[in-house]
């Protein structure tokens, strides 16, 4: 028998307060002071800069919406995947299996069986390399290149067979025939001035993004953006962030398959089939990385198209890291790349000061690598804003920014975001591994 002896005049402890929902998402209140810093460095160079509109104008958030929603869905591919211990660079296979199957499930039976197909497509290629790693342990790299090439031979070797010779109207070699009909799109009412049956309802956001005030200008082009023209699709990836996160973290499947990633010897000898669960997650994985090809083939676009992919799978590996193997980082990773991808699209002439903003973050990020003593940090900083300061001067306003600085800029930013973060990410202990049911027991 035993008893615990307190003080009399022992204090209880005070009850910890929940965290906001909003820095739970953020993960801490530093990440929300800079989000808040930089916004308000963004709203300040568009009201003070010419042709700085289209910097947070609801045209480039809704555009970013578009492209960010096939890189995020790459991104949770790679997040499943390497939870459950399998690195997969085949991710852009599973694309490309993705856009030919919902092209063709979208062009044969609608659109909602063609993001069916598109998910079952990734799926198959997700089998493929989960036989391929996890029953062969062949090497996931290897796997994942094979896999690439494997998808664009094979879905062009069925184009040719299906289309090559064929009297549909816009069928050919590389591109499949128009699909019937889109996904439903949606307007918030009241926000971005949606219908409620017949009647317009009034565009709040709008008003105030017409405005062009500082803060509140640019707070109305954003939430314009995101709530105007939303397609079911784009709905769909969206939730697949939350469920995802849930799933991982919130279930016993989630902690097993997380365990599988971490130390599959250690889940095995609690009795956690190993095997089973790392199949289960390349599933999910190739259903993840089929619905952005799919996304690409029937919501960014109406039909599939050789090429369409367009290295999107390899950005969402980085997106994967960048985010810290987190969904929520993913999230964020996938707005970061998909932005200026959409500015380019939209307001190139922006682009312009969103170098400025580049030297900006620089500039902080030297100073305070610095004051904390992080030489090679510092150094990163200073090199990537003098490079970006250089290139802010050289660019004339009157004849624009060089079409091929744009188009390499989501990938300059991948280098930069991963050189900068790569001291603070910590990936699956035993993603990439090779692993056989037994070994070490």
């Amino acid at each position: 028998m035993s008893a615990t002896l307190t003080r009399p005049d022992a204090q209880p402890a005070p009850e910890s307060k929940p965290m906001p929902l909003v820095l739970r998402i953020l993960g801490s209140r530093k990440l929300l002071w800079i989000g808040l810093s930089l916004f308000a460095v963004v709203s300040i160079i568009r009201a003070t800069q010419d042709g700085a509109d289209d910097l947070t104008s609801s045209g480039t958030i809704e555009t970013t919406l578009r492209f960010t929603m096939p890189i995020l869905l790459a991104g949770l591919a790679g997040l499943w995947a390497e939870r459950v211990g399998i690195v997969n660079i085949g991710i852009e296979g599973m694309m490309i299996f993705g856009t030919w199957f919902g092209g063709y499930g979208a062009w044969k039976w609608g659109p909602w069986v063609g993001l069916l197909t598109a998910v079952l497509g990734g799926m198959l290629g997700g089998l493929i390399h989960a036989v391929a790693t996890v029953t062969f342990n062949v090497n996931h790299v290897i796997s994942g290149v094979a896999m690439n090439t494997l998808a664009f031979g094979s879905m062009r070797y069925l184009s040719e067979l299906l289309w090559d010779k064929s009297d549909i109207q816009g069928a050919g070699i590389s591109q499949s025939p128009q699909q019937k009909f889109a996904l439903p799109r949606f307007d918030l009412p009241f926000v971005s001035g949606g219908r409620i049956g017949s009647w317009q309802s009034p565009d709040i956001m709008g008003w105030f993004e017409k405005r062009g005030w500082p803060i509140l200008g640019d707070i109305g082009g954003i939430v314009k953006g995101l709530t105007t023209n939303v397609s079911a699709g784009t709905i769909i990836a969206l939730s697949l962030v939350p469920i995802s996160a849930w799933v991982l973290w919130r279930t016993k499947f989630g902690l097993r398959l997380r365990s599988s990633g971490e130390s599959p010897q250690a889940a095995e000898s609690l009795g956690v089939k190993v095997i089973p669960l790392r199949y289960y997650g390349l599933l999910i994985s190739g259903g993840f990385a089929g619905l952005g090809g799919g996304y690409l083939a029937i919501v960014a676009s109406s039909y599939y198209r050789q090429g369409q992919t367009a290295q999107k799978g390899f950005i969402g590996i980085a997106t994967t890291i960048a985010g810290n193997w987190r969904p929520s980082g993913v999230l964020a990773s996938g707005f970061l790349f998909g932005y200026p991808e959409a500015l380019n699209r939209v307001g190139r002439d922006a682009i312009r000061h969103l170098l400025l903003i580049g030297f900006i973050v620089a500039a902080v990020w030297c100073v305070y690598s610095l004051m904390r003593s992080k030489w090679i940090g510092a150094a990163i900083g200073a090199v990537a804003g003098g490079l970006l300061f250089d290139q802010w001067l050289r660019v004339d306003a009157d004849t624009g920014i060089s079409e091929s600085l744009t188009g390499g800029l989501p990938y300059a930013i991948t280098l930069v975001v991963l050189a900068v973060f790569s001291q603070r990410l910590r990936p699956p202990a035993h993603a990439g591994m090779p692993y056989r049911p037994g070994d070490n027991h």
